[in-house]
């Protein structure tokens, strides 16, 4: 790829400017801002349970000793530890779309895709608890929430694809195009899995790792 500047290095510039628009990408996404504070206390306890233990381990007990209310208490917001899986997994999905959709309309193309790699994993570094339910916890999805957060997965893979396809001049169904796609899709979901706050890399340390690793996977056509 040809990268355009006129000062300083061009990498690192591209960069920087894919972090700057990331990062106003980011700012103020609260997944649970409208729920009411006794709801969000049950979805927080549930997150760290499920993160900890695993869905199948974790108990109505476990989320309601963690938000500090009683198991009948609960039910006034969930029935069950599934639809406080599936609510978690619904917003967690739609933000993640939210992000690649709002990053492709950047422009040009190639400051779309630096844009978009940033962003999907920084947040993927701050949200890890969140990230690690959303994507480990997929299977313990019941048929029908799974149906709707698959296709929130497959939008959110299309748009990536469109982004990736637009900056190598090629097609959303080229193998090549597939195979970026596949490949930094992969990259940010795993970073919920390794990132920790005593690591290496901060929130943004990591974007900007991650955008200047997936630049060179584009090869224009």
């Amino acid at each position: 790829m040809t990268v355009r500047t006129t000062e300083g290095d061009p990498a690192t510039g591209n960069v920087d400017r894919a972090a700057a628009a990331g990062a106003a990408l980011l700012a103020g996404g609260d997944l649970w801002s409208d729920l009411p504070p006794t709801a969000r206390a049950i979805v927080v306890a549930a997150i760290d349970s499920f993160a900890d233990r695993g869905f199948h381990a974790t108990t109505l007990r476990h989320i309601a000793a963690g938000s500090g209310l009683s198991t009948a208490a609960l039910y006034v917001h969930f029935r069950s530890k599934d639809e406080v899986l599936f609510e978690v997994s619904r917003r967690g999905h739609a933000r993640a779309l939210g992000l690649v959709r709002d990053a492709a309309a950047q422009g040009p193309p190639e400051h779309a895709f630096r844009t978009l790699v940033y962003a999907f994993s920084r947040w993927h570094a701050e949200q890890r608890t969140v990230a690690r339910v959303v994507q480990y916890e997929f299977a313990a999805l019941g048929p029908e929430h799974r149906e709707q957060v698959t296709g929130l997965r497959r939008a959110t893979e299309r748009v990536v694809r469109g982004v990736v396809a637009e900056a190598i001049g090629g097609s959303a169904e080229d193998a090549a195009t597939r195979g970026v796609c596949t490949a930094v899709l992969s990259l940010g979901v795993d970073v919920a899995r390794w990132f920790g706050p005593a690591g290496p890399y901060t929130p943004d340390g990591v974007g900007r790792l991650y955008c200047e690793l997936a630049e060179r996977m584009l090869v224009p056509r």
